[in-house]
């Protein structure tokens, strides 16, 4: 008679993060109460500095809920209230956190000093920044000593298609990407010069492609402008951006070129540190 056969636990690598079903994503695996805290803290993290009732109305949940969930985050130091004002701010541990994240990659060490010899060498404000979804997400800058200036301090969001960097991330996708991406957030007009259009947007797109960094030319803020270039990881992938920003006054016409080769070399330095290799 064959033997039975052995009941053999699941192997350590596959049961250490997750469960055997950890693909199904149904309502049955999601934690509601964890998801509406989810949604209420990232509302704050946009929006901070907002009282109870305009959390709760944003949301559409009712203000005893949300205020459970505050008060939950409050006692982690994740949020924390201002009585005076009355208002709900991001407390100091969410940065903890996100400070946990960003070690999590040797990117940002790396990128610190060439990020520091960018702004010596244009003079103007030198960003590092990652796609989020349909937006950018900085992680790291190193300002200009000028007056007047760009910031853009590291958890900032800003649209894909209204920021340098951003523009410089979708040119590295592919078209049926880009397209789902707008298909599901429908750009947004800032300015002017925001391209909401998808015909425009795919030209620009195109030329950056070509010309190997992009220009914000007052998309996203009237007076200020930014120039990227993409930053490649060993795969040819693109993971970040390099941008310089400045008002338009000392980044005019005239220095576009200069500049955009400034970080175009700076980009090549990151990709180079990381291991990457850019795509043919």
């Amino acid at each position: 008679m064959p033997e039975a056969p052995e009941n053999k636990p699941p192997s350590s690598k596959a049961s250490r993060g997750r469960p055997r079903d950890w693909h199904d994503k149904t309502e049955q695996n999601t934690v509601k109460s964890l998801d509406r805290a989810m949604a209420i803290l990232e509302d704050l993290s946009q929006h901070q500095g907002r009282g109870l009732s305009e959390i709760a109305d944003g949301l559409g949940q009712s203000a005893a809920t949300v205020y459970r969930v505050l008060v939950t985050l409050e006692a982690r130091g994740i949020v924390e209230f201002d009585p005076v004002e009355q208002l709900w701010w991001i407390g100091p541990q969410a940065f903890v956190i996100g400070a946990r994240f960003l070690r999590r990659t040797a990117m940002l060490d790396r990128a610190r000093p060439i990020l520091r010899a960018l702004m010596m060498e244009t003079g103007e404000t030198a960003n590092l920044g990652v796609a989020r979804g349909a937006e950018v997400l900085f992680v790291a800058q190193i300002e200009t000593h000028e007056s007047i200036r760009a910031f853009f301090p590291p958890g900032t969001l800003s649209p894909l298609h209204a920021s340098g960097i951003g523009k410089v991330l979708l040119s590295q996708m592919q078209d049926e990407e880009i397209a789902r991406l707008m298909a599901a957030h429908p750009p947004e007009r800032f300015t002017i010069n925001t391209r909401t259009d998808f015909d425009l947007l795919a030209e620009d797109l195109a030329q950056i492609r070509e010309r190997g960094y992009a220009i914000d030319n007052e998309e996203k803020t009237l007076g200020m402008r930014c120039i990227a270039a993409p930053v490649f990881d060993a795969f040819g992938q693109a993971v970040a951006g390099i941008s310089v920003s400045g008002p338009t006054p000392r980044i005019d016409v005239a220095r576009l070129s200069q500049i955009g080769s400034a970080v175009q070399r700076a980009a090549a330095d990151l990709t180079k540190a990381l291991g990457g290799e850019a795509r043919a």
